[in-house]
């Protein structure tokens, strides 16, 4: 009886790569994990700027004496299903990163480096449920919610990093550019961190809390996004430096790609964040600004693991390499 990777059908072969995986499909399984997770930080967006925070609002049940939304006389369908359509993609976050753990279980030779990254996402998802419960429980409090939002920042680099280290050797780092550019890179790592850390503390004081009843933090609104402005300028200021360096420095093509990516990601997400402040921050444009915001975090980890080099792995077949068991 034939396995199914060695089904004739190239879709049926990749969705079950997990299971006798090669460098190409352990990296497949892991860039999966950034675009699950990356999504569903966009559709936990979604759910506060519908005003369905509190759609199910109970946890783990939607309502009280229900798994699934029912009928409730004080609380929208609409948003009852649209809160939990946001908790049904959990299992689907969940499954992406079990099947990267089976790869990385599977992978032969089996590498530590890859089970622990692997690890890290379902226990990650399982941390973020088990917050989403608090979340609902404390009203969508503002901190509550923004830290959900940090976490799943946590979990894209976990991911990120999966991905790359999947397809290097576990030989040490070397750098492809001098060390005081690749630290410039680990400086505007940490300023984008800080700028998503801003711009949640806006989003806690703006107008889109999830639901009439959530609590927002007592800043002036006009005051914290001066300052989210302020980070980002800076983190601008930033790129632009490290890709000036890159350039007069003639390093590898590679690194300059990633940063001149990730500076337009910023410009975009530049444009976007001025226009919806200048038409009092409409829902769709929010959404937009946090898929935007995904994206920089993102671009910008691609940038620090550009900064640095492993040997290259080949990609083995399973029938080159045997599986582990």
């Amino acid at each position: 009886m034939k396995l199914p990777t060695d089904h004739p059908h190239p879709l049926v072969r990749s969705l079950f790569s997990f299971w006798a995986p090669t460098t190409e499909s352990m990296r497949g399984w892991a860039m999966a994990s950034v675009v699950v997770n990356a999504g569903i930080a966009v559709t936990g967006a979604g759910v506060r700027v519908t005003g369905s925070g509190l759609g199910c609002p109970t946890w783990p049940r939607c309502t009280p004496d229900s798994f699934v939304p029912v009928a409730h006389p004080e609380v929208s369908m609409l948003n009852m299903l649209v809160e939990f359509g946001n908790r049904l993609l959990t299992f689907l976050v969940l499954a992406v990163g079990l099947a990267c753990v089976i790869a990385a279980m599977r992978l032969a030779p089996r590498r530590r480096s890859l089970l622990w990254l692997a690890w890290l996402q379902p226990a990650g998802v399982l941390a973020q449920a088990l917050w989403g419960g608090l979340v609902v429980s404390t009203m969508l409090n503002p901190f509550t919610v923004g830290m959900h939002f940090l976490i799943s920042t946590g979990l894209i680099a976990a991911c990120w990093m999966l991905y790359a280290r999947a397809g290097e050797s576990d030989g040490p780092a070397r750098r492809v550019t001098h060390r005081d550019i690749r630290r410039l890179g680990y400086v505007l790592l940490a300023a984008v961190f800080v700028l998503l850390v801003a711009g949640v503390v806006v989003s806690g004081t703006g107008p889109h809390s999830g639901d009439e009843m959530a609590s927002r933090f007592d800043f002036d609104i006009e005051a914290v996004a001066r300052l989210h402005a302020d980070f980002v300028y800076i983190v601008v200021g930033l790129t632009f430096a490290l890709l000036f360096a890159l350039h007069i420095s003639h390093s590898q093509r590679p690194a300059r790609r990633a940063v001149l990516a990730l500076f337009a990601v910023e410009l975009g997400q530049g444009v976007i964040g001025y226009t919806q402040y200048f038409l009092a921050v409409p829902a769709a444009l929010v959404l937009l600004h946090v898929l935007g915001s995904t994206l920089v975090w993102i671009a910008a980890l691609r940038v620090v693991t550009s900064l640095r080099t492993r040997t290259p792995l080949p990609d083995h077949s399973p029938t080159e390499v045997p599986a582990a068991v």
